[in-house]
């Protein structure tokens, strides 16, 4: 009886240790892999031209739709990178693209219950500041290196082919202006995690001639981006975590943040050589 009990006492105390470690910790189900940055992107066929990618044309935004409030981001100016095109043979293209999220301004629409209008969009001080600490874009003591913050910095997407394109080779099109639409694939990371994303695109091949000089990109659909799966939680402006974003929006910020954000993406890529 004396073992049994003693027993029973050992596993009590156990589950009560990992119940008071799971409020200091984010939970780690459903999380995408550790990450470190991606490696550039290379050509997939010798005859492959090297694109760069206009920065000063890049959109990065997306919409967090929740029942009160709906959450704008907005990167203009943010992204950069590179593309390899083999126009004869567009599903062997590939890219390496990554957003400043330092560029990021988020904006809220709010409304009093779920039947409501939204009102006008604006900007909150106080919640870019969350958006800053929960992305841990900052250093801060004993939490957050320069090493980590620099890595966090970027959101990057990296493609590793073009699926379904609507014409395989654009030099059979004819005229200044080519549109395709492709589904694109690849890797995708952020704050320091990785996973499998694809998103349907449009492409906008643009001539001089029989050369081809410029690439527009845009995603007609969104990519949605689980807060979750990338270890996005709410955490205080240490960088200390908080709470899971799940309890958050049960709490809280119930009817506030939702757990997706649909990101949309779109630049110009100007032949580099």
């Amino acid at each position: 009886m004396h073992q049994r009990n003693w027993s029973m006492l050992v596993c009590v105390a156990a589950l009560l240790s990992a119940l008071g470690c799971s409020k200091d910790k984010p939970p780690e189900q459903e999380l995408a892999p550790a990450a470190s940055a991606l490696e550039a992107a290379k050509p997939a066929a010798p005859q492959a031209a090297a694109f760069k990618v206009d920065s000063a044309s890049s959109s990065f935004t997306f919409v967090m739709d929740s029942a009160l409030e709906k959450i704008h981001g907005d990167a203009p100016k943010s992204i950069q990178g590179e593309l390899f095109v083999d126009p004869s043979d567009l599903t062997k293209a590939t890219a390496l693209v990554k957003a400043d999220l330092k560029l990021l301004t988020l904006y809220q629409q709010k409304r009093a219950d779920d039947k409501g209008d939204y009102g006008e969009r604006k900007k909150s001080d106080l919640q870019n500041q969350h958006a800053q600490d929960w992305l841990q874009l900052n250093v801060t003591s004993g939490e957050v290196t320069s090493d980590q913050a620099e890595m966090n910095r970027f959101a990057e997407l990296k493609i590793d082919k073009l699926e379904n394109p609507s014409e395989r080779d654009v030099t059979k099109l004819a005229g200044a202006e080519r549109k395709v639409t492709a589904t694109a694939t690849g890797d995708f990371r952020l704050h320091g995690r990785k996973a499998k994303k694809s998103a349907k695109v449009e492409l906008t091949f643009k001539y001089a001639g029989d050369r081809l000089e410029a690439v527009d990109v845009k995603t007609l659909e969104p990519f949605a981006i689980t807060l979750e799966e990338f270890e996005i939680h709410p955490r205080d402006a240490a960088g200390k975590f908080v709470k899971s974003l799940t309890d958050a929006i049960s709490s809280n910020l119930k009817g506030k943040v939702a757990k997706d954000a649909p990101v949309s993406v779109s630049f110009t890529a100007k032949r580099s050589q």
